[in-house]
């Protein structure tokens, strides 16, 4: 991701690891919540247009393709949803 943030306008680059503790299968049973996911990864965008910009360029499509191929490797997408949202703080 280091490699390509630039090429793609992300400001920032998180990822979040699911630990694999009992508490967790306990709190995803008393949902009833689906499997859990191996973690999740957060991309940051000063605005929707620094999201969509480099899709434009040769060089934008590019870096996005050299990142799709990348998460092939290690992502199942077909169920792993992909969204778009804005971080609302309620408690800080």
């Amino acid at each position: 991701m280091r490699s390509l943030a630039g090429a793609l306008n992300i400001r920032r680059y998180v990822q979040v690891h699911a630990l694999d503790l009992p508490i967790n299968e306990g709190f995803r049973k008393s949902r009833g919540g689906p499997e859990r996911f191996d973690g999740i990864a957060e991309l940051w965008y000063d605005s929707l247009e620094d999201f969509g910009a480099p899709f434009v360029t040769e060089a934008g499509r590019a870096a996005g393709r050299q990142l799709r191929e990348d998460e092939r490797r290690f992502i199942d997408l077909s169920r792993s949803p992909g969204w778009i949202g804005e971080e609302k703080v309620i408690v800080k």
